[in-house]
C-alpha cells in the first residue's frame, strides 16, 4: 500500500485537474483593427453629438431661467421707479403749493438754506409776481445764484449732457 501511495505520490498530474492555457491569436493583419475602429467612429460620432445636444439644452434652460428672473426683477424695478416717480411729482406739487401760500419774506428765508437747484426749480413754478417778491427778499447773492440757474434752464443754447 506504501507502494502504491509512493506511486501516485510521484506522478505529477494525478490529482491536479487539466486546465486549458487560454488561447491567444494574433490577427492576421491590420485591416481587422482598422476595420473595428471605422465600424465603431459612427456610434461614438453620435454619441458625441448626443451630450453635446444636451449639454446646449442644459445651458438654454439655465438661461431661459436667469432671462426670466432677470424679467422679473426688471417688472420690479419699473414698478418701484413708477411708484417713486409719482411720489416724486406729488411731493414737488406739495411743496410748490406750501410756498405759494408763505409770505414772501418767509418763503425767501427757507429757499436760502435750501439747495440752489431746488430753490430755483421752484420759484421757476409759483406764479412770476410771488416769485419776484421771494427774490426781492433774498440776498443779492442768493437771488444771483437762483436767478442764474433759471436762465440757463430755459438757454436753448445749454448743453443737456451733464458733465
Amino acid at each position: 500500500m506504501i507502494a502504491a501511495v509512493g506511486t501516485m505520490l510521484a506522478m505529477p498530474g494525478a490529482f491536479a485537474q487539466e486546465v486549458a492555457a487560454p488561447v491567444t491569436t494574433v490577427p492576421a493583419n491590420g485591416n481587422e483593427i482598422q476595420q473595428f475602429c471605422t465600424n465603431i467612429a459612427d456610434a461614438a460620432r453620435d454619441q458625441r453629438y448626443l451630450l453635446q445636444k444636451k449639454n446646449l439644452e442644459d445651458l438654454q434652460a439655465e438661461v431661459d431661467a436667469r432671462i426670466a428672473k432677470l424679467e422679473e426683477r426688471r417688472a420690479e424695478y419699473e414698478d418701484w421707479l413708477k411708484r417713486r416717480n409719482d411720489f416724486l411729482k406729488q411731493a414737488e406739487l406739495g411743496l410748490v403749493d406750501i410756498y405759494k401760500t408763505m409770505k414772501a419774506d418767509a418763503a425767501a428765508g427757507q429757499l436760502e438754506l435750501v439747495n440752489p437747484a431746488i430753490a430755483a426749480a421752484i420759484v421757476m413754478k409759483l406764479p412770476p409776481r410771488q416769485s419776484s417778491l421771494i427774490l426781492s427778499e433774498m440776498t443779492s447773492e442768493k437771488a444771483a445764484v437762483l436767478t442764474n440757474i433759471i436762465s440757463s434752464a430755459s438757454d436753448s443754447q445749454t448743453s443737456k449732457e451733464p458733465s
